[in-house]
């Protein structure tokens, strides 16, 4: 496929992919759309101009809402359609290419648009999927011998967390303060986190809601996603080591997550699956699963320090992943938990077996014992106040480029 809009050959957005978001344009109106290089397109006014009308089922314009999940609910035989109907006009030669009222209505430059959050989230949860990682994190914390507890490949570890707090890439966060129990002192102490980390996720979005008492077997879990973003886990670590036992995460990762703003769909990601590592030992029947399910997507992370320039800090990849998506959604709805369109569920820290794939600054300097020399001579054993972590996602096959885009966030000093 060629495109009548041109852009350069590392573009993230190429007309293979059309990814999903949701956009201001000209600073006066909200509305769902796409985007192919630097062009976003406003999918409100290609509906208006019926250039969508032959699709079944898409019979009022859901682009005019503020978010993605009126959209998506309309499940994957209607948002596949428009997907490819929005590719086939973007080819060259096409009936909108030579459209030049609507090219001038409805394609805008990036620097003319502001990204939103693209979907309503009403449900949150994180899991705990990469094995390197939770290797790294068992043997800094417990026994190095015996890293992993004993449920860890017998299930996809996870905990429900806090969606309010999750923003659109660009959104400032405070730095959080709460209590701590350094290692030299005798009580806990209150003040701002002093060990902020992030965490280099991915995240799929949900398209259905179900009943109580329903599940959603690995056989279904792809036609209940929707697509992915890239998802920064910020994360206190100290504040984290003093409250999490017995229930886990708390105030150490409620006070902010960030989020890619385009939602790249399965079916853009398909030519890039790629097989799952070896389940040993094997996992129970329910977790079962045929084909590949894990998908080869490059990842890496950023810091930039105030007034200096990005350090690119670790290079990983998302197929690292021990447990995939339709483990992790088929393990949360067994018990009968229900789901709602725009859930979230994001990867947990994403680590390879080599030291410059880690996922965390934890990892990457090792608890801090191993600094960060950044460009500028700076050192970094966690993020400072005024640090801007940006992640980037994408796939590349066979000439063909499949991105995410980033998702960046500024840390600021405590309120």
């Amino acid at each position: 496929m060629k495109s009548f809009v041109e852009y350069s050959s590392e573009s993230d957005f190429s007309i293979h992919n059309i990814p999903f978001g949701v956009a201001v344009f000209n600073k006066e109106y909200i509305g769902c759309c796409t985007r192919i290089g630097d062009q976003v397109i406003d999918l409100a006014t290609l509906y208006d101009y019926g250039y969508f009308e032959e699709i079944e089922g898409l019979i009022e314009n859901v682009f005019e809402a503020y978010t993605l999940n009126e959209f998506i609910e309309l499940g994957k035989p209607i948002t596949n359609a428009v997907r490819q109907k929005i590719q086939q006009l973007l080819q060259e030669d096409s009936i909108l290419s030579k459209d030049e009222k609507t090219i001038e209505e409805a394609f805008y430059d990036l620097d003319k648009v502001k990204m939103m959050m693209p979907v309503h989230i009403p449900n949150y949860t994180d899991f705990y999927s990469s094995i390197e990682h939770a290797t790294n994190v068992g043997k800094m914390f417990r026994d190095p011998d015996n890293a992993l507890l004993p449920n860890w490949k017998h299930l996809p570890v996870g905990y429900h967390g806090r969606a309010s707090s999750i923003v659109v890439s660009g959104t400032e966060i405070n730095r959080p303060k709460g209590q701590m129990k350094p290692a030299d002192v005798e009580k806990p102490v209150f003040g701002p986190c002093k060990q902020l980390d992030f965490e280099l996720e991915m995240a799929f979005i949900i398209n259905k809601n179900t009943e109580m008492g329903e599940s959603i077997s690995t056989k279904e879990a792809e036609d209940a996603i929707f697509g992915m973003v890239i998802f920064n886990d910020w994360s206190a670590r100290d504040i984290q080591s003093w409250e999490y036992v017995p229930l886990g995460p708390f105030l150490a990762k409620n006070f902010g997550s960030s989020v890619s703003p385009w939602v790249v769909t399965l079916e853009a990601l398909e030519p890039f699956r790629t097989a799952s590592p070896k389940q040993d030992p094997e996992v129970l029947e329910y977790l079962q699963f045929e084909g590949d399910k894990n998908y080869d997507i490059n990842l890496e992370v950023y810091i930039q320090p105030e007034n200096g320039e990005q350090n690119l800090i670790s290079e990983s990849n998302y197929k690292h992943m021990y447990w995939n998506m339709t483990q992790q959604l088929a393990h949360h709805t067994v018990n009968g938990c229900n789901v709602e369109v725009g859930d979230m569920y994001a990867s947990g820290t994403i680590s390879g077996s080599d030291p410059k794939s880690f996922g965390s600054m934890l990892e990457l300097t090792w608890r801090g014992q191993n600094p960060i020399t950044l460009s500028n001579g700076e050192e970094r054993k966690f993020i400072n106040d005024n640090d801007t972590v940006t992640m980037k996602a994408w796939a590349e096959k066979d000439g063909v480029r499949v991105g995410f885009g980033e998702v960046s966030g500024k840390i600021i000093p405590s309120k």
